[in-house]
C-alpha cells in the first residue's frame, strides 16, 4: 500500500475514534481493493483510479467472489472513508467515489402463516378452559385478528378494550393512538377470558392481559406464549408476535382490504411500509399458481 496509509489508519484511530478491530478491518478492505487494482494488470496509483474501476471492483465482489450485499457496501465504506481523507490532505485531486452507489439490500418479505394453518391453530387451542389456555388463546387471536404490535399488546388496559363498540384503543409508536376495531368471534373470546381473569386478577392492576399471578403479563412471556402456540402448526424459524401482525395484514389484502385501510390498522407512517405486503400476497399468488396449474 502507499506511504499515507499508516496515517489514514492513525486518522480513524485518533480523529474518527474507531475501534481497532473497525480499524483493521478498513486495513483489509483496502488491501482487498489493492489486489483487485493490481490484478488489473496496469500500474496505478489511488490518484488514478476512476469510477469505472470501483464498479468493476463491485462487480467482481459479487459475480466473482459471491460476496452479500452488506459485504460489499463493507467495502465500498471503507474505500469512501479513505478517499474523504485523501481529498482532506489534498492527497489526490479527484473522488471517484463520488458517483458510486453501492448494491441495495434485497428486501426481505415479510414471515406469516397462512389463514388454513392459522384456522387450524384455532382450532386446536379451543378446548384448553384453564385461566392460561383462554388466556393464551386471546392473546394469540388478539394479534391475529387485530394486526397489533406486542408493546401495544402489553399496553392494553380494560379501558382501552370497548366490548361495546368492538374495538381497542391502541398506543402505538411517537405515543400516537388509534382506533383497532375487531369482530364477532374475538369479542366472544374477550368475553371469555374477562370471565376466567376473575380467577386471578387483584385489585388496582390495570393490564388487560394478566399472568397466573394477577399481575401484567410480560413480554417475553408473550412471545413465549406466540412462539409454543406456532409451533403446533408451522415448522418455520421465526415464530413471533410480528409474525401474527404480517399473517393479519396478508390474509386482510388477501381478503380485498384496500392498502389504505391497512396502513390505517397497522398504524404505519408511510403507506410504502404497507406496500410490502402486496408483493408478499404476488409471491403467494405465484406459489399457489405452480401448485395448481395443470402445466407447471
Amino acid at each position: 500500500m502507499e506511504t499515507w496509509v499508516d496515517s489514514f489508519l492513525e486518522y480513524l484511530r485518533s480523529e474518527k475514534n474507531y475501534s481497532p478491530r473497525t480499524i483493521q478491518s478498513y486495513a483489509d478492505d483496502l488491501n482487498d481493493f489493492q489486489r483487485f487494482m493490481d490484478s488489473l494488470g496496469s500500474k496505478w496509483t489511488f490518484g488514478s483510479v476512476t469510477s469505472s474501476d470501483v464498479r468493476e471492483w463491485i462487480v467482481y465482489m459479487m459475480d466473482e467472489r459471491h460476496y452479500a450485499v452488506a459485504n460489499v457496501n463493507r467495502h465500498l465504506s471503507a474505500l469512501r472513508t479513505c478517499y474523504r481523507y485523501l481529498r482532506m490532505m489534498n492527497l489526490v485531486d479527484v473522488n471517484p467515489m463520488v458517483k458510486i452507489s453501492g448494491p441495495k439490500k434485497e428486501k426481505v418479505l415479510p414471515t406469516f402463516v397462512r389463514e388454513a394453518d392459522m384456522d387450524r391453530l384455532l382450532d386446536l387451542t379451543k378446548d384448553d378452559e384453564s385461566f392460561e389456555g383462554v388466556r393464551d388463546r386471546t392473546i394469540v387471536m388478539m394479534f391475529y385478528e387485530t394486526g397489533i404490535r406486542r408493546a401495544e399488546l402489553i399496553g392494553l388496559t380494560d379501558a382501552r378494550v370497548d366490548l361495546g363498540m368492538s374495538q381497542i384503543k391502541v398506543l402505538g409508536k411517537r405515543n400516537k393512538e388509534r382506533i383497532v376495531p375487531f369482530g364477532s368471534e374475538l369479542y366472544t373470546q374477550i368475553e371469555h377470558y374477562l370471565q376466567k381473569r376473575h380467577e386471578v386478577e387483584q385489585g388496582g392492576v390495570e393490564a388487560f392481559f394478566l399472568n397466573k399471578n394477577g399481575m401484567p403479563i410480560s413480554e417475553s412471556s408473550v412471545s413465549k406464549i406466540v412462539k409454543d402456540a406456532l409451533s403446533q402448526v408451522t415448522t418455520q424459524k421465526k415464530r413471533s408476535p410480528h409474525v401474527l401482525r404480517h399473517s393479519f395484514a396478508t390474509a386482510m389484502l388477501n381478503n380485498d382490504a384496500d392498502l389504505g385501510s391497512i396502513q390505517k390498522i397497522l398504524g404505519h407512517q408511510s403507506l410504502a411500509t404497507t406496500e410490502v405486503y402486496t408483493h408478499l400476497s404476488f409471491e403467494e399468488l405465484k406459489s399457489v399458481y405452480k401448485k395448481a396449474h395443470p402445466r407447471e
